[in-house]
């Protein structure tokens, strides 16, 4: 399997967010993976490409969802 890695692009207080996260921290778990979140407010060019859309998923560091978590497809991505 190749080596794959996870980021959740998200903000304080966020709900969504946390959920994303949870998610993602179980997925991961599971199949091994890296992954890490990142606020992004604390980068301006961040804040200005994804924070009207966070939570974002990136699967090695390519957009691969946002709002909410698609297992399936999350998986499908992780393991291919």
């Amino acid at each position: 399997m190749v080596d794959r890695s996870v980021t959740v692009l998200g903000r304080q207080g966020c709900p969504a967010c946390r959920q994303a996260e949870a998610d993602v921290q179980r997925i991961c778990a599971e199949l091994g993976v890296e992954w890490h979140e990142v606020d992004v407010d604390t980068d301006p060019e961040l804040r200005a490409e994804y924070g009207d859309r966070v939570p974002v998923i990136l699967v090695d560091d390519v957009e691969h969802g946002y709002w909410k978590v698609e297992e399936q497809r999350l998986r499908a991505a992780l393991t291919s």
